[in-house]
This record gives structure tokens, sequence and C-alpha cells, in this order.
């Protein structure tokens, strides 16, 4: 499997996991619970493979850095979360690392 698509798959279930966190009642509901459960599972897991290829550090500023934009996005749309202009700029920034790190790091492996 494609490191990439392995991290993108790491990140999906992590997303889902995180955003899921909410509807647990603090792990008091079952359904919402096993899908944070095993949405983290997923993610480690495939976070594994992504590891084959991918220094560490490097895999996890991709994996958190979209993460954070992906489960922030998600609680603007599901849960109404309002996002305000630092928050904005900062979400950004965090993108641009992204970009910066897999455009022009040699680290990455191109």
């Amino acid at each position: 499997m494609n490191h990439w698509v392995a991290l993108a798959i790491a990140i999906v279930a992590e997303v889902v996991a995180t955003s899921t966190l909410k509807m647990t009642a603090e792990f008091t509901k079952l359904v919402p619970s096993l899908v944070v459960v095993v949405g983290y599972a997923v993610a480690f897991y495939f976070m594994t493979i992504s590891l084959r290829v991918l220094p560490v550090g490097i895999m996890y500023a991709i994996w958190a850095g979209l993460g954070v934009v992906l489960v922030t996005v998600v609680g603007w749309v599901v849960y109404k979360q309002v996002l305000d202009l630092p928050a904005i700029l900062g979400l950004v920034l965090i993108i641009a690392g992204v970009v910066i790190i897999n455009l022009f790091s040699n680290a990455v492996g191109h």
C-alpha cells in the first residue's frame, strides 16, 4: 500500500474518531464509543504503514496538522462551533506548514 494513501486513511480515521468523542457523552453511549475506539485503532494501524517510508516526525506533523484542520471544520459544520479570525489564521498557518514540509523538505522522501 502507498504510504500516502495509508496516511490519508489514518487522518480520516482519526478525524472521525475525534469528531465522535463529543457524541460518546463521556463514553456512556456504546455506539459512538465504539466508533471512537475503532477509529483510533484504524488510525494508528495505518500510521504504522506510512512509517515504513516517512520519518516519524514528518508523518506526525502531517497527521496532526491536517487532523486539527479537519476536526475544526467538522466542529464548525456539525457542532456549529464558531471560528474567529485568529482561529482561521492559525489554521491557515498549519496548512502552510504541511504544504512547506511536503513541497520543500528533503526529509519527506519525494
